[in-house]
């Protein structure tokens, strides 16, 4: 989930075997929330082949779980999101900064407050391909890179195994035989139960799949960026996702938080576009502003705020499996997670949020997944 310019990365939501995957979405929020001590008077629904995740939801830790981040702060927010629910938490080999922290901040968590049976509870997933360490095999789809890496986010993790192993995204210098066998590999040793994509154009998607089920192994999960302005996997990646049986990821909802209140006014105290590389000053261009002041004035109307409509958007087609979330704080954190309360929209509401989510200009990977 890492733009071309080789950013850190960003956050949401997500057993075996495949068709034992269970999710909450449309299960009622009181019913969604469990505490870590009552975890067996969980109440999961059956689900539906494609579905993933926990209340239609998974978190990510692509920014602000970080080593210059405050523990405590992340160690709050995943125990919130696990009490309300959430079981998938997605990483990357990189996210941080720096590079590997975030999952040296998860497998803290995870040993502190997630020992013994409740590992059993969730789903971790994690990814590789952009740049890690310096030398010839610290980036890449080679095999020497995708193997090496998750025995190294393996041993950060403190895990023997994740749930998903992702191929970050597409290098057409290496052949995709060569990374889709090593990800079969991976798969067959044990060292992850399934395996994903991201940021792959629909055409190498396909061809993906087919070289996957070749091993026999099948691709479960496709982790594109979708949001009310990015809209682009509507053209094509989504109708091949349906007809695969392919699970969908969107990641960056709330298009790098401009779908928040706090740039409704054309600048912001806090938050990325003040911090990160990952907010371009661009972002803010005035028809982007006028769209998302016009999307706000839809959110209110269904009694909601502008980023609890945008991800309970995104999860209108029911081939979109989750949503990935990501939080600075349990406030942040609970106001995505209240998207659920309301997720249906009238064709009404359908046809004005149509107005306003256009192409923002705002897709930092769209070079990657036109490849």
């Amino acid at each position: 989930m890492l733009p071309d310019s080789h950013l850190p990365e960003e956050s949401a939501y997500r057993p075996t075997p495949f068709s034992n995957f269970t999710s909450t979405k449309g299960v009622k929020d009181d019913d969604v929330r469990t505490e870590s001590k009552a975890i067996r008077g969980r109440k999961i629904s059956p689900l539906r082949k494609k579905r993933l995740g926990t209340a239609g939801h998974f978190f990510g830790f692509w920014q602000n779980f970080g080593g210059v981040n405050v523990f405590e702060t992340c160690r709050a927010v995943v125990r919130r999101a696990f009490d309300r629910g959430v079981t998938h938490f997605d990483l990357a080999n990189m996210y941080g900064p720096p590079y590997g922290s975030a999952e040296e901040n998860l497998g803290a968590i995870l040993k502190k407050d997630f020992g013994g049976r409740l590992r059993d509870e969730l789903l971790i997933s994690t990814k590789a391909g952009y740049e890690m360490w310096p030398g010839p095999y610290g980036i890449g789809a080679s095999k020497k890179h995708v193997v090496a890496s998750l025995d190294q986010s393996l041993r950060r993790l403190g895990v023997d195994y994740v749930d998903i192993f992702y191929a970050h995204r597409p290098w057409p210098e290496v052949p995709m035989e060569e990374t889709m066998s090593a990800l079969a590999q991976l798969v067959k040793q044990g060292k992850t139960l399934h395996v994903g994509i991201s940021s792959y154009s629909p055409e190498r998607t396909r061809r993906a799949y087919e070289l996957l089920k070749s091993e026999g192994v099948h691709m479960l999960i496709h982790q594109p960026s979708y949001s009310m302005l990015n809209r682009h996997i509507e053209n094509g990646l989504l109708d091949v996702l349906g007809d695969l049986g392919v699970g969908c990821i969107g990641f960056s909802a709330l298009a790098q938080g401009l779908l928040t209140n706090k740039y409704i006014r054309g600048s912001a105290s806090a938050g990325r576009a003040l911090e990160g590389e990952s907010f371009r000053k661009d972002f803010l261009s005035e028809e982007n502003l006028k769209n998302v002041r016009g999307l706000a004035a839809i959110a209110k109307k269904r009694g909601q705020t502008l980023a609890q409509m945008a991800i309970a958007w995104v999860l209108r087609d029911d081939r979109v499996t989750s949503a990935l979330i990501g939080a600075r704080n349990v406030d942040q954190l609970d106001d995505s997670l209240d998207a659920l309360k309301k997720q249906e929209f009238s064709a009404e509401e359908l046809g004005e949020i149509d107005q306003f989510a256009k192409e923002g200009g705002i897709d930092l990977w769209r070079e990657t997944s036109e490849l």
